[in-house]
């Protein structure tokens, strides 16, 4: 019976010492130089291998939450048509314009333009006849007084004129500004009508009471935005081209 034991005994240790070569060649040995037990939330730009080990680095993680892309730089507003017919976008008329009307709401250039030219067509008969009082009334004073002198010059050779209008052709505005509180405004007339100078015995001295002849007359009206009167007044005339 003690044989038999010490045969079992010896099958177990052999078995054992077998056992134990078998985990040591799968595992190997402890040196003091393994690695240690890779940490899953360690930060990974931490890791670095050395040459030796041939680990190749990552670059740097992307920003997860990237900030949003910065628009694109605006494009210069086009300018808006809200002169049309009246004067071109962009143009210093149109600006001018856009400056009268933020400081004087009832402005509006066609109904100012179809004013200027009824005015235009009654100064010029009312200075061919030498009419003081409706001349007045739509000029300012200095122009006034130009108109004036002409007509006393006229009055005193015995001369009379005669002006009727054949049509007119063309009104357009070619200026418009601010000037502190006066709204200015320059409009070009093209016209055709027939004119006539007489002396004291009727004889034509000037003009042609057969012809008719074009005629364009540069005019600034002028009226002050913050007053209640709505009427403009004549400030300056010159000969157009």
């Amino acid at each position: 019976m003690q044989d038999v034991f010490d045969l079992y005994t010896i099958i177990f240790l052999a078995l054992a010492v077998f056992i134990f070569l078998r985990l040591r060649s799968v595992l190997g040995q402890r040196t003091g130089r393994e690695r240690p037990p890779f940490d899953p939330y360690s930060t990974r730009d931490a890791v670095r291998g050395s040459a030796g080990d041939k680990v190749v680095a990552l670059p740097p993680r992307a920003i997860e939450q990237q900030q949003p892309p910065k628009p694109p730089p605006a494009e210069p507003a086009e300018p808006t048509d809200r002169w049309k017919g009246i004067a071109p976008a962009g143009s210093p008329v149109a600006a001018g314009l856009d400056v009268i009307a933020a400081a004087d709401k009832s402005f509006e250039p066609r109904h100012f333009l179809a004013g200027a030219r009824a005015a235009y067509e009654m100064i010029v008969v009312a200075f061919a006849q030498g009419d003081r009082r409706t001349l007045r009334d739509g000029l300012s004073k200095d122009v006034f007084d130009s108109f004036d002198s002409v007509i006393r010059e006229r009055e005193g050779r015995g001369e009379t004129a005669e002006t009727r209008f054949v049509s007119i052709d063309t009104t357009e505005i070619v200026g418009a500004e601010l000037r502190n509180r006066t709204a200015q405004v320059t409009v070009r007339f093209v016209s055709q009508l027939v004119s006539v100078t007489r002396d004291k015995a009727g004889n034509v001295t000037e003009g042609n009471a057969d012809k008719v002849t074009d005629v364009t007359d540069v005019w600034t009206f002028a009226r002050d935005v913050t007053s209640r009167d709505p009427n403009w007044k004549l400030v300056a005339t010159e000969a157009g081209h």
